[in-house]
């Protein structure tokens, strides 16, 4: 029977995956088409310059991201001065600096080495820039809402994609070279005649110290070297080509949004969503067997009417006590815990995540979040969580009700305050290093007010308004009567002591989510677009699953051993999730990273922490609901008098 399950399981596991797999293609372009007449001007913006990895190191040398136009990289500006773009909230918070250029690009009219401007290197300069072309710094451009990149080959797939970005310059010869030369080729779509779509984008750098001797730069020439020992002068110069192209435009983001190997991919994710859902119903096999067991036992001594003649207070049946295992402890199950205040204020902040990212998660996956509109994910989960403020005060209220806390002002203020406090002051104090560095990432203090603006003037209130909601709701009642003098509690052995048992139980969910996390680490420190939600939208499921599976287990054997203080056991043993997330960290820290300076060792390290601890409250929150719930219904199953 249990073969057939896990047989049953596989092939659903299966099906869904495969629709995951057709969601994670489908997108909404995002904009609406700009058709472009035969010499109509297309705008060319420009973005920050930000850290990659190159093919000859794959490491990253840096996590921070300059702004295009610092007065270090003396780019040409238009006249006038560059002009701000307007963007969206989340995509200041990542970084995104879009500002208007000089470049002068006209449907379908090709140009050819035509002169930018020429700028002054000063030995201050020179090294800054150098120091950056070593680390395999990336220039990012927009054309039509697509990334300018460059065309790379899958050696193992055997094709063609777009990556987004181009070298600044290239470090793999004895000096830095600057890329001041660039090819822009530019694919076009015809829709009609005199109609003309932008269906993507190639920019092919290349470093030339002079142009060369009619003019032109496709003579091979000296490479542009800036001298770090004084002045070196540097002339920028583009070429544009229009080439036609059979993409639509509802598909042109189809080149850009590349995975390495998804036959690798899709086995690891599979393999490991096996393992998970294989695991969790031997589990589940195993709780449950151990469970009517449990109850045929305990219903079936309460039907004897026996008396105890001896005075003993014992009545055996098969050399079992009456009251043995989780019975035993039916009066100090719902004894109110240590810090109620805190675990409510824990459980309303993660209930919140947890609807905050399941909705989130569903937008992207019906295709709600296009690639196009940047920065749209991380506005969507600032607005949602904001939104959902109600639900997090809610909870937490009605929570410390349950447990008979009294201080229900404190209750109300510390659910929408301390959490998002502790994640906000953190955030500056990283801040605080971006803005000494000069890095685009440093967050603009007009949208911290703008932050701090939606926690207090949307997030705070609908708080307020729901934990006023949750407490005027009737208290939820325990199955079972709570006995005055608590039971003393014998002495953990083995896995059911705090540590042990709590690292055993993070290990399994954490399973569940490994592949996903290391993808959308890269992505994130690598500037990469991430948009495989099908697959994520699995993994979240499997860890929902997983955490509930192994966290009920836990309790069950924490009750079964007569501890009845599962409460933070069982909110710990989830978040146990969050130190191998850490972990996992800490290896792409030194497997994959190779950052020089405290800056950047202090900023990664640091947001890793910040995002390990959003997991803790998260799947903590799964982990005690789950429990809680388990641990109603078998004290509901079972006559006590």
């Amino acid at each position: 029977m249990l073969f057939l399950r896990c047989r049953y399981s596989v092939l659903l596991l299966s099906t869904i995956a495969l629709q995951a797999h057709f969601c994670s293609t489908f997108y909404l372009p995002g904009v609406i088409p700009t058709s472009y007449k035969e010499g109509d001007r297309v705008q060319l913006y420009v973005n920050r310059v930000t850290p990659s990895s190159s093919t000859n190191d794959p490491h990253l040398r840096s996590i921070l991201s300059y702004d295009y136009y610092d007065p270090d990289f003396h780019f040409c500006q238009p006249e006038g001065g560059p002009k701000t773009q307007d963007e969206s909230l989340g995509s200041v918070l990542f970084g995104d600096r879009i500002y208007s250029s000089p470049f002068e690009l006209f449907m379908h009219k090709n140009q050819v080495c035509k002169k930018l401007c020429s700028s002054i290197f000063d030995q201050e300069s020179a090294i800054f820039v150098n120091n950056i072309i070593y680390q395999s710094y990336d220039m990012n451009w927009i054309i039509d809402g697509l990334p300018a990149g460059q065309e790379e080959m899958d050696e193992i797939t055997n094709t063609t994609f777009y990556s987004p970005g181009f070298a600044l310059g290239d470090a793999t010869a004895d000096e830095p070279r600057l890329n001041n030369h660039f090819d822009i080729t530019i694919d076009y779509h015809t829709v009609e005649e005199n109609a003309h779509r932008v269906v993507g984008v190639l920019v092919e750098p290349s470093s030339r110290a002079e142009t060369g001797s009619n003019g032109g730069c496709e003579e091979e020439v000296p490479p542009m070297v800036l001298s770090e020992h004084g002045q070196t002068q540097v002339i920028w110069t583009y070429s544009v080509y229009w080439r036609p192209s059979d993409t639509v435009f509802a598909t042109r983001w189809d080149k850009y949004l590349h995975v390495s190997d998804p036959r690798i991919h899709w086995f690891s994710l599979i393999t490991s969503a096996i393992s998970v859902v294989v695991l969790t119903m031997i589990i589940s096999s195993i709780l449950l067997r151990a469970l009517r067991r449990d109850f045929a036992r305990y219903n079936r001594l309460n039907q004897f009417e026996l008396e105890d003649i001896s005075g003993a207070g014992t009545i055996t049946e098969d050399g079992i006590q009456e009251d043995s295992g989780w019975k035993l402890v039916h009066g100090d199950a719902f004894r109110t815990p240590s810090h109620p205040l805190l675990l409510s204020v824990f459980l309303g902040n993660g209930a919140q995540l947890f609807v905050m990212t399941g909705v989130t998660i569903i937008f992207a996956l019906f295709g709600l979040v296009s690639p196009a509109s940047r920065g749209m994910l991380t506005t969507i989960m600032v607005i949602f969580y904001a939104l959902f403020g109600f639900i997090g005060g809610y909870v937490s209220a009605r929570v410390y009700k349950h447990f008979g806390g009294e201080s229900w002002k404190q209750n109300i203020a510390y659910t929408p305050l301390l959490i998002p406090g502790i994640v906000f002051s953190t955030f500056f104090m990283l801040n605080l290093f971006l803005w000494a560095k000069r890095s685009s990432g440093a967050v603009p203090f007009t949208t911290m007010l703008v932050v701090v603006g939606i926690w207090f003037v949307v997030s705070v209130p609908l708080s307020f308004a729901g934990s006023w909601v949750g407490l005027k709701q009737q208290i939820i009642q325990p199955p079972v009567r709570t006995n005055q003098i608590p039971r003393q509690i014998p002495p953990a052995v083995g896995y059911l002591r705090p540590i042990p048992s709590v690292f055993l139980a993070g290990l399994l969910p954490f399973g569940s989510i490994f592949v996903e996390l290391y993808l959308i680490t890269n992505s994130i420190w690598s500037s990469k677009v991430y948009f495989m939600f099908g697959f994520l939208f699995l993994c979240y499921g499997l860890m929902v699953m997983t955490c509930a599976a192994v966290t009920i287990l836990m309790v069950y054997f924490l009750l079964c051993s007569e501890n009845y203080n599962w409460h933070w056991r069982a909110f710990f043993s989830a978040g146990a999730v969050a130190g191998y997330v850490f972990l996992n960290a800490l290896l792409y820290w030194f497997t994959t990273l190779n950052l020089s300076g405290l800056a950047g060792n202090v900023l990664y390290l640091g947001y890793s922490a910040l995002i390990s601890f959003l997991f803790f409250i998260l799947t903590g929150t799964i982990g005690f609901f789950a429990s809680w719930a388990f641990v109603q219904t078998i004290y509901a199953s079972i006559k006590i008098d």
